[in-house]
């Protein structure tokens, strides 16, 4: 709840605080470079260090990554029909192939399955949809709104992303033990993420631009709240064989609403920023709704 309460009041701060003229148009990108350079790396040195390594890890893992390979097909095909700009394309990959798996997941998670299953929910995140966007994800953008097709250019991009040389660091430092007060800085800081996310998403939001970006909107939503999940079901359940709690939650999570991270990578590289922070600014809403649809679904599991 204290999360949902969260997301309400940031959306709306943001939205006000453009209306009222007191922050500059530029406010976004300030917070979005923050975010990138000095939050999401304090995340990942977090939470990626402390991962224990097991085969319980590769469901969970291999979901975000499945999720992402399904959007990318999807997206590029209907893409090519409907006539969209590469800016538009990387935004749908980025919104639409990655879910907010760790703000709203954790939440939705631990009320509709318990807190005992958070474990499945990290390791979606941190291995699945969190490595992704720091790989794939920051390659795309960096094509996407270049154009160019050096892959010199995108490797560099890739390398030097902060939150990615956070999580080379993370893995190097596995066998070294943190000290309490380096993960209390590490948390603090990184704590400061979902607000101030959610505040530059929502100084974005232009709730009027909905009936100009319908399609690409509702093709975003419709793979990453429906045909994605579905695509993970069918892949893991019915073509695996895999059965049980973990595997409800790690679909569920496929479920989950657009990453709010991702949409501040799509806005950082200039990727149509209207329809990121509009899959997001929708997205989990809606989600709200398709969740316990799918939850009631995955019961049969």
């Amino acid at each position: 709840m204290t999360n949902i309460i969260l997301m309400i009041i940031c959306f709306s701060l943001g939205i006000a605080l453009r209306k009222s003229g007191r922050l500059p148009q530029a406010t976004p990108a300030v917070l979005n470079s923050y975010i990138i350079h000095v939050a999401l790396p304090a995340l990942a040195l977090l939470h990626i260090h402390g991962l224990e390594f097991s085969a319980g890890l590769i469901y969970p893992a291999a979901m975000a990554w499945l999720l992402f390979a399904g959007g990318y097909v999807f997206f590029r095909v209907l893409g090519k029909t409907a006539g969209f700009s590469a800016g538009t394309l990387g935004a749908l990959f980025l919104t639409g192939g990655l879910g907010n798996t760790s703000f709203v997941g954790l939440p939705m998670i631990e009320a509709f399955y318990g807190r005992e299953y958070l474990g499945i929910g990290i390791l979606a995140d941190q291995l699945g949809s969190f490595l992704v966007l720091s790989t794939i994800g920051i390659a795309l953008a960096a094509a996407y709104s270049s154009g160019r097709t050096s892959w010199r250019d995108v490797a560099r991009k890739v390398l030097l992303f902060p939150p990615f040389i956070a999580m080379v660091l993370a893995f190097a430092l596995t066998p070294v033990t943190f000290p309490l007060w380096l993960e209390g800085v590490l948390e603090r800081i990184g704590g400061t993420l979902p607000p101030l996310a959610l505040l530059s998403v929502g100084f974005q939001l232009r709730v009027g631009h909905i009936r100009e970006r319908i399609r690409p909107l509702a093709a975003g939503l419709a793979y990453k709240l429906i045909l994605g999940p579905a695509l993970v079901a069918a892949v893991f359940v019915l073509l695996l064989g895999a059965r049980g709690t973990e595997i409800q939650v790690t679909v569920f999570e496929a479920a989950m609403a657009p990453m709010i991270t991702g949409s501040i990578v799509a806005a950082e590289h200039d990727l149509d920023p209207s329809l990121s922070a509009l899959m997001v600014g929708v997205g989990i809403p809606l989600s709200f709704a398709t969740l316990p649809l799918w939850w009631w679904i995955l019961g049969a599991v």
